[in-house]
């Protein structure tokens, strides 16, 4: 059990990138976190729950959940930060992409915020978030992404439409788009091209993401909100 009062968090994909920057960052807020991803290491830190898994399995979602019950007796937020990106042309994309965007992408984030949100309610509230992409909002022929819109999109429309189900029993429902961020997804020879796709000039960092997971964190009279840190690219070129 965790210090009596002590919230927790799940992450998703938390290995790297954004997502370990968000287990440091909630646990400067003082929170316990459950870490998930498949590669996840064991941590050092007895707040910090690692646990291995692919999000596209169902039962990884269940193993998460029970997990951090059991070790920390409660969950208050769940950051669904899980998911990958492939650049393409349209007709490129194979079967198997398809299927393998739509698992991790809608189907990890439908498995484990169908598990956390009884334990939320259970409580009297929680909060959700989901990472997902400014090319939704604005897509560019110069980096073709249909797959990309079509899930990271829904889960947009799916932030929405929690959020007003669950504004009534205290539990809030947020998104922050991205534009894109400098994370081991990008090799370097990319980053000059990155770069120039927001009107700012340059990639986004891992903090500018963190920092608005945590703005909305502390945010309470904020839900329904797709939050746009993307270097201005959703306001135009």
């Amino acid at each position: 059990m965790n210090v009596p009062g002590q919230k927790v968090a799940i992450v998703t994909g938390a290995s790297q990138g954004i997502g370990a920057g968000l287990v440091a960052a909630y646990r400067t807020l003082g929170y316990a976190v459950v870490a998930t991803s498949r590669s996840m290491p064991e941590s050092r830190d007895p707040d910090v729950l690692g646990v291995r898994g692919d999000i596209a399995d169902p039962t990884t979602a269940d193993r998460v959940v029970e997990a951090g019950v059991e070790r920390f007796g409660r969950i208050d937020t769940l950051v669904n930060n899980a998911g990958f990106f492939i650049s393409k042309p349209f007709t490129d994309y194979t079967p198997k992409e398809f299927s393998s965007l739509v698992a991790v992408n809608v189907g990890g984030w439908f498995h484990i915020t169908q598990r956390v949100l009884p334990h939320l309610l259970a409580q009297g509230g929680g909060h959700i978030v989901q990472i997902t992409t400014s090319l939704v909002d604005h897509p560019n022929s110069s980096l073709p992404s249909v797959l990309a819109s079509l899930t990271k999109g829904g889960l947009q429309a799916a932030t929405r439409a929690l959020a007003v189900e669950y504004a009534g029993r205290g539990v809030r429902v947020n998104a922050v788009s991205p534009g894109v961020v400098k994370t081991p997804m990008h090799t370097a020879e990319t980053h000059e091209f990155l770069a120039g796709l927001h009107p700012l000039g340059r990639m986004g960092e891992v903090g500018d993401i963190v920092d608005a997971v945590i703005y909305l964190e502390n945010a309470p009279f904020v839900t329904g909100e797709i939050l746009h840190v993307d270097g201005g690219q959703s306001a135009g070129h």
